[in-house]
C-alpha cells in the first residue's frame, strides 16, 4: 500500500473514531454516584398502667369505700368512695392516645352512681368512654402521667323528681339489691395507641 493510501486509511479511521466519540457524547448523560451511610433512631414506646403495671385492672368498690362505719367494708345505700386509674407515658418519644373499656361487670346496684370531672353517670361504660385522653409527645415527663379519678356513690335515697312514688320505688330497688348482690366488681381495660404524627412535625 502506498504512503498516500496509508495516510488516507489512517485519516478515515481517526475520523470514524472522532465521529463515534462525538455521537456518543451527544446521547449520553453525566451520572455522579455518591456513596454514604445513614441511620435512624427508633422512637421509644412506653405505656404503663397502675396498679401493678397491668393493662387490666379489677376494681372492687368494697375496697375503695370511704365510710369507715360499715362492718367489713361493705357498700350499702349511703356509702361513697373513689378509685384512681393512673396512666404513665413517661419514657415515650411519641404521643399516646389512651382509652378505657369496661369488662366483666357483675352485680351493679341499680342506683349506684359514678362521677368523673364533675359529670355524673349511671352507666360506668359511658364514663370510661368519656375519660379517655391523649398524652402529648412533647410534654415534660411529669405531664405524661395522667390520673383519672372516679368517684362513686350509692345515695341513701335516690330521687330525681319530687314524686313520692319514685322515691318508694327506688327504696324497694335498693332493698332488693341489698338482698341479691354479694359483690360488685368489674375489670377496666386500658389501651394505649401511638398518636399519628402530624405532618408539620415530620
Amino acid at each position: 500500500m502506498s504512503k498516500k493510501k496509508k495516510v488516507v486509511a489512517v485519516a478515515a479511521i481517526l475520523s470514524a473514531v472522532i465521529i463515534s466519540f462525538l455521537g456518543g457524547q451527544t446521547f449520553s448523560k453525566y451520572v455522579t454516584e455518591i456513596k454514604g451511610s445513614g441511620s435512624a433512631e427508633v422512637a421509644a414506646w412506653s405505656f404503663k398502667v397502675y396498679g401493678d403495671n397491668e393493662q387490666t385492672q379489677t376494681v372492687r368498690l368494697a375496697s375503695t369505700v370511704n365510710d369507715q362505719t360499715l362492718v367489713n367494708n361493705k357498700i350499702a345505700p349511703g356509702t361513697k368512695g373513689s378509685f384512681v386509674i393512673k396512666v404513665d407515658g413517661r419514657g415515650s418519644d411519641v404521643g399516646i392516645k389512651y382509652n378505657f373499656k369496661l369488662q366483666n361487670e357483675t352485680q351493679k346496684p341499680s342506683n349506684l352512681l359514678f362521677t368523673y370531672s364533675g359529670i355524673t353517670f349511671r352507666n360506668l361504660s359511658e364514663l370510661l368512654e368519656a375519660a379517655g385522653g391523649t398524652i402529648d409527645a412533647n410534654a415534660d415527663e411529669n405531664a405524661k402521667v395522667k390520673q383519672v379519678v372516679i368517684n362513686w356513690q350509692w345515695p341513701y335515697q335516690t330521687q330525681t323528681t319530687s314524686s313520692e312514688e319514685e322515691l318508694a320505688e327506688n327504696d324497694r330497688e335498693d332493698t332488693q339489691d341489698g338482698m341479691n348482690i354479694s359483690n360488685y366488681s368489674f375489670d377496666i381495660v386500658v389501651t394505649g395507641t401511638q398518636v399519628v404524627p402530624s405532618t408539620s412535625n415530620v
